[in-house]
């Protein structure tokens, strides 16, 4: 599965499947919890743990420039960046597996984000999730932030994290779905308003004090490390830090060390080592145990690879009737006079910009007549009333397949007054061949929406399948998405039609065959090139711009 190919910009990043977007565009999920856990560490540990073109030269090529994010984690050698996630499901539109989930556990300041770092750094892989216990701390009460003020409450006890939550979120992020992450500021001891949004990834590290410290949370991991540091220089280090980045003073991060630090690692902390796969004593220094978790975790990523069968996917349908998710516009003469401009070779760019614009234009009208609607009586200027039709639902919004699909926005906008877009970049990994996102902004709120998924090709249906699973891994309703494309091939509308037999597929003309290198037959050429006057590589593939 190829959708489009795009220069990588940076040969040194490391990227992530995770996505930041700020929860004022988004949903909230906090879950305020608020226990009382001011004591200096009473408790069962039994409880928690279980039984052991016009003439001018075209321009370069390039992609639909966005803002970028913030990365998610900086190392020595490389910026890892949220980009880069390959496929999590298959050719049914189903999860094909699940990730692999590395948990750290280790006492405070023993080093385990650095050994999550070592990691991420010695794996070499391009989609990995750091996922801290320390985002996971519950909300506060009033007269628990007094006590976090004088340093008098005990965040160093099980009660101080939102189990609850947490688990909730790996379990997600290990099935491949997008989740929200809460950002503790241990400033002020509480949540900032907006969230951080993670996509799943095929390696998620998980790390914490009390990593180990829960049945459930313990079932979810794959490998358990437990990283080993004398306390003397946990200790050094938690000054450190306290004092540094978190604006303590010494004789609180003293008092709240000897008082509920020290007893909590003895009581629950240092007893879970004995629940560990591996024991990496000096931390991030041993790069023995840290080179024997990457080789593990290598042969775990052979084991669960996935591979798009191209061929397969080409032939699964063939001689099958076009399904009924699938409309397409009538080929009145006026239509079918706009593919004959569009499609040939010799039309001038402004001209293939032109009637392709008025096809767009056609074919989102015609896509909105799926959309639900009531009865809605109005009065005239006369005084009668007119019985008419509404929209019937909370909001349309529109996202678009980037960088070909971003042309079909002026029209869905020109027809949709106020409508919010969000976008989805899909590029071909050059060595596997397998379509990967690497960009996604979407409108929070998103699940309640009816959505104009828009791209302007498809082909093998690969990308649109992508986008289509990132929708329904935020929680948008199969029924509720359209896809809209100027021309797809037979290949991709069976392919998205069969993964996700709900959504509704709207096209201007279905074209029968795609060749060996998937361009769509006849086909309209590059469409992004040619609508944007770059210059399309030798290789290129209808899905590098047009859709797979």
């Amino acid at each position: 599965m190829m959708p489009r190919t795009a220069d990588r910009q940076q040969e040194e990043v490391m990227s992530t499947a995770s996505v930041d977007e700020s929860p004022a565009a988004m949903d909230k999920e906090e879950k305020a919890c608020s226990v009382s856990n001011s004591g200096g560490g009473e408790g069962s540990l039994d409880r928690l743990l279980p039984s052991v073109g016009m003439g001018r030269p075209p321009r370069k090529r390039t992609t639909s420039q966005c803002k970028s994010e913030p990365p998610l984690l900086r190392t020595s050698k490389r910026t890892i960046y949220t980009a880069g996630r390959p496929p999590w499901y298959n050719e049914h539109g189903t999860q094909s597996k699940e990730a692999f989930v590395i948990g750290l556990c280790g006492g405070s300041a023993s080093g385990k984000t650095t050994v999550a770092t070592k990691i991420i750094e010695a794996l070499d892989v391009p989609w990995v999730v750091l996922l801290s216990m320390d985002s996971f701390y519950k909300v506060l009460s009033p007269e628990e932030q007094m006590l976090a003020a004088n340093s008098d409450y005990n965040f160093d006890h099980p009660d101080a994290f939102d189990f609850e939550l947490l688990t909730h979120t790996l379990r997600k992020l290990k099935q491949g779905k997008s989740v929200k992450i809460p950002v503790y500021d241990f400033a002020i001891h509480g949540r900032h308003k907006e969230w951080k949004t993670l996509y799943g990834a095929s390696v998620i590290i998980f790390e914490g004090i009390m990593s180990f410290a829960d049945k459930t949370l313990l079932q979810l991991l794959d490998m358990k490390i437990f990283v080993e540091t004398d306390s003397d220089i946990r200790l050094v280090r938690r000054l450190r830090r306290d004092i540094m980045e978190r604006g303590r003073d010494i004789e609180g991060v003293i008092k709240q060390y000897n008082k509920f630090v020290k007893p909590a690692f003895e009581q629950y902390i240092e007893p879970t080592m004995r629940l560990a796969d591996l024991v990496v004593p000096r931390g991030g220094g041993n790069m023995v145990a840290i080179d024997l978790i990457v080789q593990h975790v290598h042969s775990q990523l052979e084991e669960r690879k996935l591979r798009w069968d191209m061929a397969a996917l080409a032939s699964a349908h063939q001689a099958q009737p076009l399904p009924q998710t699938l409309s397409i516009l009538e080929s009145t003469p006026q239509v079918r006079g706009m593919h004959t401009i569009i499609r040939n070779k010799e039309t001038s760019r402004d001209e293939f910009i032109f009637y392709s614009k008025r096809l767009m234009r056609l074919l989102i009208e015609r896509a909105l007549s799926f959309l639900p609607s009531q009865v809605h009586i109005v009065q005239t200027p006369q005084g009668e009333d007119y019985e008419g039709r509404t929209f019937h639902g909370k909001r349309i919004t529109g996202v678009s397949i980037l960088r070909a699909g971003e042309t079909m926005e002026p029209a869905l906008r020109a027809v949709c007054k106020d409508v919010r877009i969000g976008k989805i970049l899909i590029q071909t990994n050059q060595d596997t061949g397998e379509p990967e996102l690497h960009y996604l902004r979407l409108p929070k709120d998103i699940s309640e929406d009816h959505v104009i998924l828009m791209d302007c090709t498809v082909s093998t249906g690969a990308a649109a399948m992508m986008a289509v699973r990132v929708l329904l891994d935020h929680d948008v309703q199969e029924d509720k998405i359209l896809l809209v494309s100027l021309l797809m091939a037979e290949m991709g509308v069976h392919s998205v039609a069969y993964a996700f037999p709900q959504v509704k597929i709207i096209t201007t003309a279905v074209d029968k065959k795609v060749n060996d290198v998937f361009h769509i037959i006849p086909g309209i050429g590059n469409f992004g090139d040619r609508y944007f006057g770059t210059d399309a590589p030798p290789d290129w593939s209808d899905e590098d711009e047009p859709s797979y």
